[in-house]
């Protein structure tokens, strides 16, 4: 049978660099992710981190209505076997795992619901920006199942007392709570979500390069050390950044425009 979903990538090549939307559409569905929709996310991201002059990547739901709604019903209730359900979550983790590996920062823009599997997907974004009429939670508990995989990054973003409401309680919670919990970076009205979503692109665009890469990379450092060795890496790789000279360049151009 064809494929009922489609992952279109648009690039926007500027001369600071290089901006890539990955729209999802499975909008029949509200961007419900299935296996082969997985499969088809995971190589969108991997073919991403190959390029080269790539600045910052936008994530994106078609259809207004959702970034992703969840896990495809229809393929949750086919599995039986414990092997089924382990098969299905690693590709979940699969691709979130490719978002997080991409070399430079992802945005989430969340429209609509973002639910189940794609809460787990917008916790493994860099950053998330959402409109107003915005909607999140994990309904896992509902369903007879744990909420699982990525949405072991929740602490980190809400603390673990939110993160046991939103997983225990099954709770939906609106844009404006997302905010205030910090799930997500900023709220805006519909209307202007692509706006705010392009002034953290050209933030990050303008910014140096190689720098942006280097900080992420940095931080994902960071979830796995203590204080003490997250400080350490943090002196390696300002070190090893200065090598590449970009800061020269960036720093005598800021002090000319300050002499002028």
């Amino acid at each position: 049978m064809a494929a009922v979903h489609k992952v279109d990538i648009s690039w926007d090549r500027r001369p600071s660099g290089t901006v890539a939307t990955v729209v999802y559409d499975n909008a029949r569905k509200l961007n419900a992710v299935n296996p082969p929709a997985l499969l088809d996310l995971t190589e969108a991201f991997q073919s991403l981190a190959r390029e080269d002059e790539l600045s910052v990547v936008v994530l994106a739901g078609a259809g207004g209505r959702a970034l992703i709604g969840g896990a495809d019903i229809n393929h949750m209730v086919t599995m039986k076997a414990s092997e089924d359900g382990r098969k299905f979550l690693t590709q979940i983790h699969r691709f979130c795992q490719a978002i997080r590996d991409c070399p430079v920062p992802v945005i989430a823009r969340c429209e609509g619901y973002t639910l189940g599997a794609g809460l787990e997907v917008a916790a493994a974004c860099d950053m998330r920006i959402a409109a107003d009429n915005a909607f999140f939670g994990m309904p896992e508990v509902n369903v007879g199942l744990p909420s699982v995989v990525e949405a072991a990054l929740l602490p980190r973003l809400i603390g673990w007392g939110r993160t046991s409401r939103l997983l225990m309680t099954a709770e939906t919670i609106d844009a404006a709570k997302a905010e205030r919990w910090g799930l997500v970076e900023e709220v805006v009205p519909v209307g202007e979500l692509d706006a705010a979503i392009e002034r953290a692109v050209h933030a990050i665009v303008e910014a140096a390069p190689r720098a942006v890469r280097a900080q992420k990379r940095l931080m994902r450092r960071w979830e796995r050390l203590s204080i003490d060795e997250a400080v350490q890496a943090g002196i390696d790789a300002m070190a090893e950044s200065v090598t590449t000279g970009e800061h020269v360049e960036r720093m005598t151009a800021f002090v000319n425009r300050k002499r002028k």
